[in-house]
């Protein structure tokens, strides 16, 4: 397609996902796109170094020009020249901005990682920055929650760990691997996640970088004894790790017999270990209890995927968020898919995703 779509920025929850997924899908269908008002729903609207990153990533991916990749840039043009190309690549979040930054790898990893799961050939990404940082997704529930779902819609991929990232010094980095299935009508397969099983048991470990060993143990118990009621084996590792800056953090999985829930609370100066935990261990609980496939997070970020296979794909969520609507209305720009959302934000829903158009 060579006529350039336009993406309104301010859209839904006004933040970057509507930036992140606008990419992946110009990049997988080959569509320029036009992307305006980026940001406006936060307090410093327009690019930081993690988005910067995640253009400049994406664009190199499938050969894009692209106009306006500059820091608190609000417009930005995205055109393709190419399919997703398989490579040895490697991202710097902290290469954007003067002074480094500690924005997400994880959320860079949006960005390219389903252009990379339909380039025709085996792609290795090497990226740096936050590895566990606020308003992102953990490394673990990436590999632990968010791969084993799309291992099940024919997905192979692999998540490394090399070292953690905290807030604010970031430094992490993180080695992935993608075997790509080339662009092509069904080549990942629709996945039905209504009911989620019996619940198997709780995972998990809280960790503690250039702190004492006290501070992750605190953690572990305290999770433990909440979880004790629930009346599944729970196992939560206590470890003490070495990065760039001090941090710390919980992180929780779910296992149930069809799908795997994350949870995680990131510790905070003035702020107990044990009220870490219990802030943890209450969203699992508030999952556990709505009966819900899956959890919030899993919800939204499993809508693209589901978009490109070849079928029809539904799940229920315990929480239908300003993010999933967000992401779906930009699926949407995109004529790729139609997404029915059968609650409004903010309740328990089913989600249907229709595909209606081929990736070629």
């Amino acid at each position: 397609m060579t006529d350039e779509l336009l993406i309104d920025g301010s859209h839904g929850e006004g933040g970057g996902q509507i930036l992140r997924s606008a990419l992946a899908l110009a990049a997988i269908t080959g569509r320029g796109i036009r992307v305006e008002k980026i940001r406006a729903g936060r307090k410093t609207p327009g690019l930081a170094a993690q988005h910067l990153t995640a253009v400049r990533a994406a664009a190199a991916v499938c050969g894009a020009d692209v106009r306006g990749d500059v820091l608190g840039s609000q417009g930005l043009t995205f055109a393709p020249t190419g399919p997703p190309c398989p490579g040895d690549y490697v991202f710097d979040v902290a290469e954007a901005r003067e002074g480094g930054s500690a924005g997400s790898v994880i959320l860079l990893l949006q960005a390219v990682f389903l252009p990379l799961v339909f380039a025709g050939g085996e792609s290795t990404l090497f990226l740096r920055g936050g590895t566990h940082v606020a308003w992102s997704p953990p490394f673990d529930y990436a590999r632990d929650v968010f791969l084993p779902a799309l291992g099940r819609m024919g997905v192979e991929a692999e998540l490394k760990l090399e070292k953690w990232g905290w807030y604010p010094a970031g430094g992490g980095e993180i080695r992935v691997r993608i075997k790509g299935m080339g662009l092509g009508e069904g080549r990942l397969a629709p996945l039905t996640l209504i009911e989620r099983g019996r619940p198997i048991g709780v995972r998990g470990r809280a960790v503690a970088a250039n702190l004492p060993s006290h501070i992750p143990q605190r953690m572990a118990d305290r999770a433990r004894s909440l979880l004790e009621k629930m009346g599944v084996d729970t196992r939560i590792e206590p470890l003490r790790v070495r990065a760039a800056c001090p941090g710390a953090g919980i992180f929780v999985m779910a296992e149930y017999e069809n799908v795997s829930a994350g949870f995680s609370a990131l510790g905070r100066r003035g702020v107990s270990s044990e009220a870490v935990a219990e802030d943890a261990v209450a969203q699992l609980k508030a999952h556990h209890d709505s009966g819900a496939a899956l959890d919030v997070h899993l919800a939204d970020q499993l809508l693209l995927p589901m978009a490109l296979a070849a079928g029809e794909s539904s799940f229920t969520t315990e929480r239908i968020s300003p993010h999933l609507t967000t992401n779906a209305w930009v699926i949407e720009q995109f004529a790729i898919a139609r997404v029915v959302v059968e609650a409004p934000e903010g309740k328990p829903g089913r989600v249907t995703i229709e595909g209606r158009s081929v990736v070629d």
